[in-house]
């Protein structure tokens, strides 16, 4: 007579579905990122005052010193981009839902910086931005599997 396991269910591989094997390889490989950016942002607005000259950038926004507006900026973005990495790697329910806002929020920032900024500001000249290549597949991909994260 064979005597059944309380961990049984664990044991068998194709009952258990992880969350993270729903991301693609590119999509974890930021997420490593900027899990890495996250945190830096958090300690550069930590320590900023100690600070001389740090270099920022995201999106075409610049910045010297994460105490100026740009600075401020360039930080929040990179700290919910930090967030939204640590809730997909930790497969939180939440995760795509934040991924999507994050992605409509990146997208917007490339569009101001692109179309309106170099006509605002004489400094800033006209830039096609890249990041919306990759930007525009992450919002596609998050849509696309949003009910079966949520599912899982």
């Amino acid at each position: 007579m064979e005597q059944e396991s309380a961990f049984e269910e664990f044991d068998l591989k194709n009952n258990f579905t992880r969350r993270r094997d729903l991301l693609p390889v590119w999509i974890k490989i930021f997420i490593w990122l900027f899990l890495i950016g996250g945190t830096t942002a958090a300690i550069l607005l930590i320590s900023g005052s100690f600070l001389t000259n740090v270099s920022l950038s995201i999106y075409g926004i610049q910045a010297n010193h994460p105490y100026t507006i740009p600075g401020l900026i360039i930080c929040a973005l990179l700290i919910l981009k930090g967030i939204v990495a640590y809730g997909l790697w930790f497969e939180q329910e939440w995760a795509p839902k934040a991924a999507i806002i994050d992605a409509i929020v990146g997208i917007a920032s490339c569009t101001i910086m692109m179309v309106i900024i170099p006509f605002v500001s004489s400094t800033i000249s006209f830039t096609l931005r890249l990041e919306l290549i990759p930007l525009y597949y992450y919002l596609i991909k998050m849509r696309q599997i949003e009910k079966s994260w949520i599912s899982i």
